[in-house]
């Protein structure tokens, strides 16, 4: 299933207090909309899940599915390392009419590559919402085999991965092995480029939040065979790739909308906003990219 090319993962914009800000979540949604994505992951990664209640995750999905209105599409982030919780909150979230659930790799207790299979299959049963699932072992220390993705594969609601390892020879493998309809989506923007050489959907990107249509446009070049101009974007918003992930995520890119107008606040502790430092450095490579749009 082809969610789009740039899928934004999506921030979660919080008030003073510490809240969730949905005036300032409308404001994101619409400025997105516009400026390259193709569909949003709302109470992924980005989105500070760690942080956020589940009653907090299904007013957000509730509310970007009204706001969104089937302009694009909207992927709830629902996986936890608890089947039963992860099953739980995505049967929750299928009644508030989100297009699909992402799944994360159970976190902590790493589990093997079959239970891995067991997890995921478990929750696809019990829903029938399109699956994607979400690799990511610099965050969860257990990484999908290849193997167990194929396999997951050929479960009729599990239609995509967002695969964050950053292993291509991986992206590759899954890519050859698994039906023309599964989508492999990479998970590191600035592999974005090198992805799509080998096959991959596009990306479920943080940076598409600063450089969305920058993107959209490198994809394009690239699928229209101009590889050199796809490489000359790829060259020119790498900086700004880098910069999102020079202090924890989602800091960066909080720092870079709120810097752009487009208010977001803060983050939740056990986060920090970035520091005087690393906000010189954001600011710089943000200047120095607009000099050369």
């Amino acid at each position: 299933m082809n969610f789009g090319k740039v899928v934004t993962a999506m921030v979660t914009p919080f008030n003073e207090k510490k809240e969730i800000d949905y005036e300032a979540l409308d404001n994101l949604i619409e400025y997105l909309i516009e400026n390259g994505s193709d569909g949003l992951v709302v109470a992924g990664t980005t989105g500070e899940s760690p942080t956020l209640s589940n009653e907090e995750k299904l007013a957000l999905f509730s509310h970007t599915v009204e706001k969104v209105n089937g302009r694009v599409s909207v992927i709830a982030g629902t996986g936890s390392n608890q089947t039963k919780g992860s099953i739980e909150l995505s049967q929750a979230a299928e009644k508030t009419g989100v297009d699909a659930i992402m799944l994360v790799t159970p976190y902590y207790n790493k589990p093997s590559q079959d239970g891995l299979y067991e997890h995921f299959k478990a929750v696809a049963n019990a829903v029938q919402l399109p699956i994607m699932l979400y690799n990511v072992p610099g965050r969860t220390s257990v990484d999908m085999a290849a193997e167990t993705v194929i396999r997951l594969s050929a479960i009729d609601n599990i239609v995509a991965i967002k695969d964050a390892s950053g292993d291509m020879d991986k992206m590759t493998e899954m890519v050859a092995q698994t039906d023309t309809s599964f989508s492999v989506y990479s998970g590191e923007d600035a592999l974005t480029l090198p992805s799509l050489a080998v096959g991959a959907t596009g990306i479920v990107s943080v940076s598409g939040h600063i450089i969305g249509n920058e993107m959209q446009e490198m994809i394009t070049a690239f699928e229209q065979g101009d590889t050199k101009k796809a490489a000359s974007i790829h060259q020119r918003i790498l900086p700004v790739m880098q910069e999102m992930f020079a202090a924890p995520s989602p800091g960066p890119v909080k720092a870079a909308l709120n810097r752009n107008g487009i208010n977001v606040g803060s983050v939740r502790l056990p986060l920090i906003p970035l520091n005087d430092e690393q906000l010189d450095a954001l600011n710089q490579k943000l200047d120095l990219f607009e000099q050369v749009k």
